[in-house]
């Protein structure tokens, strides 16, 4: 579950990609560095690990590595990014979830968490190969096909924390089981 409340809808836009993330291997970052080098497009790289300098040795000039920043800093980036890239598998993916509660599409490679959190043409656009080619060409067709963010935000609700809870303890209720004796944070 997610606290959606962190992450008000936000209709500003300025224009870069956004990824959040420990810099791993499988996590696939190199792939959203070498797509949007390619494309002369703005990317924001949130996060550090083992895989930074790899990865700035790949990057064009429009690519920008924070490393950690605050979560109240990385709050403002999402309110501000033109959408936010997954581009390895994760099992679900809390950070794109984030996004689109902020209204803000996700491009993401079609496999893992992603294909429960993000709807096609709704919420996102997702990539099938395994390759910056193919991010490439997801990242343009977000360009070309109109969004909405109550829509995005609407998607993203379904993983809000509180959403998780009501199911919960209504399960607990079904099962004959007082949902009270079991308490969520």
């Amino acid at each position: 579950p997610v606290d959606t409340d962190e992450f008000p809808i936000s209709d500003r836009d300025d224009g870069f990609l956004l990824v959040a993330s420990r810099l791993l291997a499988y996590r696939r970052l190199d792939l959203a560095v070498e797509a949007a080098t390619v494309l002369r497009r703005d990317l924001v790289v949130v996060g550090d690990g083992p895989e930074r300098r790899h990865l700035e040795s790949l990057a064009g000039p429009t690519i920008r590595f924070l490393g950690h920043v605050p979560r109240s800093e990385l709050q403002e980036l999402v309110a501000r990014c033109h959408a936010y890239v997954l581009p390895g598998i994760e099992d679900f993916g809390i950070a794109p979830v984030e996004a689109m509660a902020a209204g803000k599409p996700v491009v993401a490679f079609r496999g893992g968490g992603a294909l429960e959190t993000v709807v096609e043409g709704l919420s996102g656009v997702f990539f099938d190969q395994p390759d910056a080619r193919s991010l490439a060409e997801a990242l343009e067709r977000l360009d070309v096909i109109t969004l909405h963010g109550m829509a995005i935000r609407d998607n993203a609700l379904r993983f809000d924390a509180e959403v998780f809870r009501r199911k919960w303890r209504a399960l607990l209720a079904r099962e004959g089981v007082d949902p009270h004796l079991y308490s969520a944070p």
